[in-house]
């Protein structure tokens, strides 16, 4: 039996904010430079997403960082500015070492700090692929699987609009 697979990355437009408010607010992406095939593929989702839902291009500000690690700095740099929602996007695929565990972990934890960060009224959105291999990635950055990306600017909007 073949496997089906179901673009993750769908939703409802009906059940997204009224496009009249969200064309008023402001998003900012960090975006990492490390694995560009992947990471771009992301970024380009969530651009095309969050005009799709109302967001006037020029109230989107995209900041590149080297890697998925440097994330959280600059989501912190970011969240000192007035943004409705932040999105990181990065990409870590798993290696011969560590490394892959370290970065992982340490962008998670520390986007997540930022998030429960008392006082802070931006949600910080993570759209960081950690996988085993290369294809998995692919998968996620506008393959069968969908567009994380595109994913974390449906979450940005839905978070920004609570």
């Amino acid at each position: 039996m073949a496997t089906k697979y179901h673009n993750l990355s769908d939703y409802n437009p009906d059940e997204m904010p009224d496009k009249t408010v969200v064309t008023q607010q402001h998003y900012a992406i960090a975006v990492a430079d490390w694995n560009p095939d992947i990471t771009f593929a992301l970024l380009q989702g969530a651009i095309d997403t969050l005009t799709i839902n109302g967001v006037e291009k020029e109230n989107i500000t995209v900041k590149h960082v080297p890697g998925t690690f440097e994330l959280t700095f600059a989501a912190q740099q970011l969240l000192e500015q007035h943004y409705n929602a932040i999105i990181v996007i990065g990409c870590v695929i798993q290696g011969d070492t560590p490394h892959f565990t370290y970065i992982c972990q340490g962008v998670t934890e520390g986007i997540s700090a930022l998030n429960a960060r008392s006082g802070n009224n931006c949600p910080v959105i993570f759209s960081v692929l950690t996988t085993n291999t290369l294809e998995q990635a692919q998968e996620r950055a506008g393959g069968k699987l969908g567009n994380k990306g595109a994913e974390g600017a449906v979450t940005a909007i839905k978070m920004a609009n609570l």
